[in-house]
C-alpha cells in the first residue's frame, strides 16, 4: 500500500513539473476573487442577522409591556369583581329585608297559578280567556316579584272564570263531529261543567280550541234543544267530570257489540241456543198436550181416546180374555212406545247443552292463542291490548254458559214431565192387570162352585 502511494507522489510530480505555468496562475486568481466573494456574501448575511437580532428585541420589549399592562388590568378587573361580589350580596341582604314575606307570598303565588293552570285545562269556563293563560304564563316563568298589574290581571281572571262557572250561556265553537268534519256551530255552556248542541254533550279541547262531540250518548241525554224546553225542578243528566264518565260509555259495548265479540264460535252456540229452545218448545207442547189428553181420557176410561192413555186402554180392551202374562207385556210394549214419544229430542236437548260449554272454551282457547300471538309480535307494553283481547276471548265462554243452563234446565223440566207421565201410564198399566187378575180369580171362583 505504502509503495503504491510513493509511486502516485511521484507520479503527480512529474505531472506538476509538466504543467505550463499561466495555468497554475489563473487558479489562483480565480481562487482569491471566489474567497472575496464570499467573504461579501458572509458580511451581507451578519448585518441581516443583526437587523433581526435588534427587530426581535424590540418585539420582546414590546411584548413584556403589553404583559404587564395586562397584569395590572387583571388585577384591577379582580378587585372590580370581588367589589361587585360584595356589593351585590348586600344588595340581595337588603333585597330580602325590604321584601320581607313578599318572597313567601310569589312562592305561593306561583304555586297557585300553577294549579289554576292546571285546573282550566279543557275547562268550559276557561273558554275565551287568552288574556287570564298569558298573566298565568308570565307569573310561572318570572324570575322576580310579579308587579301590581300582573296580580290584577290574575285575581280579575279569576272573578270572570268564576262568574262563567255559575251561568248557562249560548257561544259559538268549532266542533268536530262523530265522522271527523269540524263545523261552527252554535252550543250551550253549561257553567264550569260541560257543553252541549243540538246531538248531545261535547268535549272541549283547550290545546286544538275545538269541541269534539262524544261518540256515545247516554239514554235520555241533554241536548241544547232539550234545554231550551227545560223547566225549573226539571231532572237532567248532567257530569261533574267534565266529560270523564260519559267517555267511558264508549269504552262499555252493548249486547249486541258483546255478541259480535263473540266470533264465529259465539254465532255457532247461539245457533245452538236457538236449535234447543226451539226443541224444548215443541216437546214441551206436546208434553203438555200428552198430559192434557191423559186427564181427560182419565174422566171416561170407558172409551178410548187417540192419545196416550187411550192407546194403552186400548191394548187391553182388544182382547181382555188374554193371559195375565201376555196382558202384562202387551202393556209393557205399549208403554214403551209411549215413552219413546215422550223422550224423542231429549237426548238432543242433553247433547246441546253439553256442547255449547265446551263450544265456549274452544273460542276462549283460540282467543287466548291469537292474544298471545299479538303480544308475541309487539311486546306487552300496552296493558289494553291483552285486556281487550282476553276480554274478547272469554266472551264465547260466557255465550257458553249461557246456552247451556236453559238448555239443562229445559231438558230437566222436560225429562220430569216425561217421567211423570210414563209413570201415570204404568200406574195406569198396573191397575188393568189386578182388574184381569180379579176377574180371572172371580171366573176360577165360580166354575169351582
Amino acid at each position: 500500500m505504502s509503495r503504491m502511494k510513493r509511486t502516485l507522489i511521484a507520479a503527480l510530480s512529474v505531472s506538476a513539473l509538466l504543467s505550463p505555468l499561466p495555468v497554475l496562475s489563473d487558479l489562483v486568481t480565480d481562487t482569491n476573487l471566489a474567497q472575496q466573494q464570499s467573504n461579501a456574501h458572509n458580511a451581507t448575511r451578519e448585518a441581516g442577522f443583526e437587523d433581526t437580532e435588534q427587530s426581535l428585541k424590540a418585539q420582546l420589549a414590546a411584548l413584556d409591556a403589553q404583559h404587564a399592562a395586562l397584569e395590572i388590568e387583571t388585577q384591577t378587573l379582580s378587585d372590580t369583581f370581588s367589589d361587585n361580589e360584595q356589593y351585590l350580596a348586600e344588595l340581595d341582604e337588603s333585597l330580602r329585608l325590604e321584601t320581607g314575606t313578599l318572597g313567601e307570598l310569589f312562592g305561593v303565588l306561583r304555586q297557585s297559578s300553577r294549579e289554576l293552570q292546571n285546573e282550566r285545562v279543557d275547562a268550559p269556563a276557561a273558554i275565551g280567556q287568552p288574556d287570564y293563560d298569558a298573566a298565568l304564563d308570565l307569573i310561572l316563568d318570572a324570575k322576580t316579584l310579579p308587579s301590581l298589574s300582573a296580580l290584577n290581571t290574575v285575581w280579575h281572571g279569576m272573578q270572570e272564570e268564576l262568574e262563567n262557572g255559575r251561568v248557562i250561556a249560548p257561544m259559538t265553537l268549532n266542533v268536530r263531529d262523530a265522522e271527523g268534519v269540524v263545523t261552527e256551530r252554535n252550543v250551550t255552556r253549561l257553567g264550569n261543567i260541560g257543553l252541549v248542541d243540538q246531538h248531545g254533550y261535547l268535549g272541549w279541547n283547550s290545546a286544538k280550541r275545538q269541541a269534539n262531540l262524544l261518540p256515545v250518548q247516554p239514554k235520555h241525554g241533554l241536548t241544547s234543544n232539550a234545554l231550551a224546553q227545560a223547566q225549573a225542578g226539571d231532572s237532567v243528566i248532567l257530569d261533574p267530570t267534565r266529560t270523564e264518565l260519559l267517555q267511558q260509555l264508549a269504552f262499555t259495548p252493548t249486547l249486541s257489540e258483546r255478541f259480535e265479540q263473540g266470533g264465529l264460535v259465539g254465532k255457532i252456540i247461539a245457533v245452538l241456543l236457538f236449535v234447543g229452545l226451539a226443541i224444548s218448545a215443541v216437546r214441551g207442547a206436546s208434553l203438555f198436550r200428552a198430559r192434557v189428553a191423559i186427564r181427560k181420557q182419565m174422566k171416561h176410561p170407558e172409551t178410548a181416546g187417540d192419545n196416550p192413555l187411550g192407546r194403552i186402554l186400548s191394548v187391553y180392551q182388544q182382547a181382555p180374555n188374554r193371559s195375565l202374562d201376555a196382558l202384562e207385556l202387551h202393556l209393557l210394549e205399549a208403554i214403551v212406545d209411549e215413552q219413546q214419544g215422550f223422550e224423542k229430542g231429549l237426548s238432543m236437548l242433553k247433547l246441546l247443552a253439553a256442547l255449547a260449554p265446551m263450544l265456549g272454551l274452544l273460542g276462549t282457547v283460540t282467543g287466548m292463542i291469537e292474544t298471545f300471538q299479538v303480544i308475541t309480535q309487539f311486546g306487552n307494553g300496552d296493558p289494553t291490548v291483552m285486556a281487550g283481547g282476553i276480554s274478547m276471548a272469554l266472551i264465547t265462554t260466557v255465550l257458553g254458559l249461557v246456552a247451556a243452563m236453559p238448555l239443562l234446565l229445559a231438558h230437566n223440566v222436560l225429562s220430569t214431565q216425561a217421567e211423570t207421565l210414563r209413570g201415570t201410564l204404568e200406574k195406569v198399566g198396573i191397575s188393568l192387570v189386578a182388574q184381569q187378575s180379579d176377574l180371572a180369580d172371580n171366573t176360577v171362583t165360580k166354575a169351582i162352585a
